[in-house]
This record gives C-alpha cells, structure tokens and sequence, in this order.
C-alpha cells in the first residue's frame, strides 16, 4: 500500500531588521501614534506580525522585561529593540520616536481638554475608551498565550503565576512593585532552577 505524503510544515515567517535610524525612528513614532490607551496590542501587531522584528517569543520575554524596568514599559521596550540593531544610537532614537512627536500631540490636546473638561459628553466619551483600552488588552494577552508553550516553567504553572498576579494586582489591591518582586522573582528563580537541572 501506498503512503500518503505527509503534509509540508510550514517555515515560520522570516525575521526582519530595521533598515536605518530613519526607519526605527519613523516606525516607533507611526506606534506611539496608534497606542491610545491599548498600547500593548499595538506594539505586539507592529513589532510582530506586520515588521516582524520580533518572534511572539522574544516579544513576551521583552515586553516582560520592559515592565519590570523603571519608566513606561512602551519606551523601555522601544530602547531595547534600538540597541539590539544599532546600539546606544538606537536606543536614543526609539525613544525619541515614541516622545516627540506623541509629547507636542499631548500637549496640544491637554489644552483642548483643559477647554472642555467640565462637560459631561466629553467625560462620558473618555470613560467607554477606558473599557475599549481593556478589551484590546485583553485580547492581546489571549494571542500571546500560545508562546508560553516554549517556556521553561510549561503552560501550566505560567498560567498559575499570571492569575496569582491578576488576584493580588485587581483583586487584593496589592502594589505592584511587591506582586512584581514576589512573583516576578519567585518565576525568575524556578526559571533559572529548572533550566539549570535541564542542562546538568
């Protein structure tokens, strides 16, 4: 009897690199003008799928780094994509990408604002983006679900920090500097304990 071919596997996307300073500053800055509340599923669709300067793997790891550090997670991960392809150069013009153009915007429509802030509508308006900026969240969380498969931990104690997390943060009302150092560093440690035993 005859076999049937096997179905080919497809090759994963082919990654891609910045090609100028010019580049890396105009594609953090067309971002930043897009992160209107849900950044995160921005920066994971434009990093991602559409440059492809990131794998989905390399962007959680990154993006997990990125809030750890001081400073706005956004700009953290901007500076680290920048030095990953053209150093301290390229860290500096990440973060201009994702300020200048962003800050004179801000700063133009807190003055708007500043015109209309006692109006109701307006208040209104603002507070259903808050509920659109969490679903688009959300919904970026459940996407990147599939690179926990590759990590050290497996699927299953992921999932138990990230609710651990959710649990202290939303429900508890914890700080999140301490549910970052307790958890964060209770993962780094069994992180670095399995991967050690894996290599022994």
């Amino acid at each position: 009897m005859s076999q049937s071919p096997e179905a080919p596997v497809e090759a994963p996307p082919e990654k891609r690199a910045p090609q100028s300073l010019t580049d890396l500053f105009f594609s953090f800055t067309f971002l930043a003008l897009q992160g209107f509340g849900g950044v995160l599923a921005v920066v994971q669709r434009e990093l991602v799928e559409k440059k492809r300067w990131m794998t989905r793997e390399e962007f959680v790891e990154d993006w997990a780094v990125a809030q750890v550090m001081p400073g706005p997670n956004v700009i953290n991960l901007a500076m680290m994509v920048g030095d990953r392809h053209f150093g301290l150069r390229g860290a500096l013009v990440g973060m201009a990408g994702m300020l200048t153009i962003p800050m004179v915007l801000v700063l133009s429509l807190g003055f708007a604002y500043s015109l209309v802030a006692d109006n109701p509508h307006v208040a209104g308006a603002l507070r259903g983006m808050g509920a659109v900026a969490a679903g688009l969240i959300t919904a970026t969380g459940l996407k990147l679900m599939p690179a926990l498969k590759k990590h050290t931990l497996g699927v299953p104690a992921c999932i138990v920090i990230g609710v651990a997390a959710f649990v202290g943060i939303a429900l508890l009302r914890l700080p999140l500097v301490w549910v970052l150092l307790g958890l964060g560093g209770t993962a780094c440690v069994l992180t670095y304990r399995k991967m050690g035993k894996r290599g022994a």
